[in-house]
């Protein structure tokens, strides 16, 4: 019989940035934590799992379909923001500096990782700029090898169609992501974005 300490620790080590030190200590914060407390988190999880979807137009975790970006009609459907992951969205959205509307890749290619531009949620985005009057997509995605490379391949797929191709300006240091970047400096490399 396996121990529920050991697959708990198992299990939390399975989350991103999380080894066994810390799904170690997270185990035992449980462990000492009120039943209420841990029923909470896990209906939270399960909740998570249960009651969240992807909007069809951008792609981001939402509770509803569309999402609350999409359906608002102050956003300027004129300028789309492509990003790789869903995290980028709330950290550009904490900098106040866009009022756009966004696209999330969900990834960047990554050959060595064996995620090619199919594993991306490119076709979907030449999809809908196809399909609605674009003036501008911003290619907001990693200052990483893999972030430039797949901002390469995007504008590579987009150039044809004659959009305005921009990418985040200087502001934005080199090897960083976007959701750990700071609300002042994501804010000036969004006004400070360049041609691509």
């Amino acid at each position: 019989m396996v121990n529920p300490l050991d697959r708990l620790v198992h299990a939390l080590c399975k989350l991103p940035g999380v080894g066994e030190k810390s799904a170690t200590r997270y185990a035992f914060h449980l462990l000492r934590s009120s039943r209420d407390d841990v029923r909470e988190l896990a209906e939270a999880l399960l909740a998570v799992t249960r009651e969240m979807r992807y909007c069809a137009e951008c792609l981001v975790p939402s509770p509803t379909d569309p999402c609350r970006i999409c359906r608002d009609h102050q956003r300027d459907r004129d300028c789309i923001c492509v990003v790789e992951e869903p995290a980028d969205v709330t950290a550009i959205e904490k900098s106040g500096a866009f009022r756009g509307v966004y696209h999330i890749l969900h990834g960047a290619l990554s050959p060595l990782e064996g995620v090619g531009p199919d594993a991306l949620k490119v076709h979907e985005l030449i999809h809908r700029l196809r399909s609605n009057v674009v003036g501008e997509v911003i290619l907001a995605t990693n200052a990483t090898v893999e972030g430039e490379a797949t901002a390469a391949y995007v504008a590579q797929m987009i150039r044809p169609m004659g959009i305005r191709i921009t990418r985040l300006a200087s502001g934005m240091p080199a090897g960083a992501e976007v959701e750990y970047v700071d609300a002042r400096t994501l804010a000036y490399a969004l006004h400070e974005r360049r041609t691509f």
